[in-house]
């Protein structure tokens, strides 16, 4: 199936939703999400490895430009070539909508600490 025809397919079952091909469409779409999720924190927890695949879930928590929270949860499975570049990212992300009283990632900004909880010991 050629890309054009796959795209569309795409967008009748999910609008907003499009396929990316190569660095500048992975770079473009990478700098539009980062603008939009302010104070991003994140946490992932390995599921599964073997030879250049892995599998993870993982939450992040962030505000939009109006100050609404949301948790955003999922799945990411990755394959890597034979450089360690990501070929192929396959994910499912659902953004959940909380209140700043829900949050659960209150560190600074930057890499979490090795003492915070992980997803597992948060109940996510």
């Amino acid at each position: 199936m050629e890309r054009a025809t796959a795209q569309r397919l795409v967008e009748a079952a999910h609008p907003g939703v499009s396929l990316l091909a190569g660095r500048a469409e992975i770079e473009a779409f990478l700098t539009r999400k980062w603008s939009r999720e302010l104070d991003y924190r994140l946490i992932k927890e390995l599921w599964a490895f073997r030879e250049n695949r892995i599998a993870v879930r993982f939450a992040y928590e962030w505000h939009d430009d109006s100050g609404h929270w949301f948790r955003s949860y999922g799945n990411e499975n990755w394959e890597f070539d034979e450089n360690g570049l990501m070929r192929v990212r396959i994910a499912s992300i659902n953004d959940l909508p909380i209140g700043e009283n829900e949050r659960k990632y209150h560190w600074p900004l930057g890499r979490r600490p090795d003492d915070h909880p992980s997803l597992s010991e948060l109940g996510l």
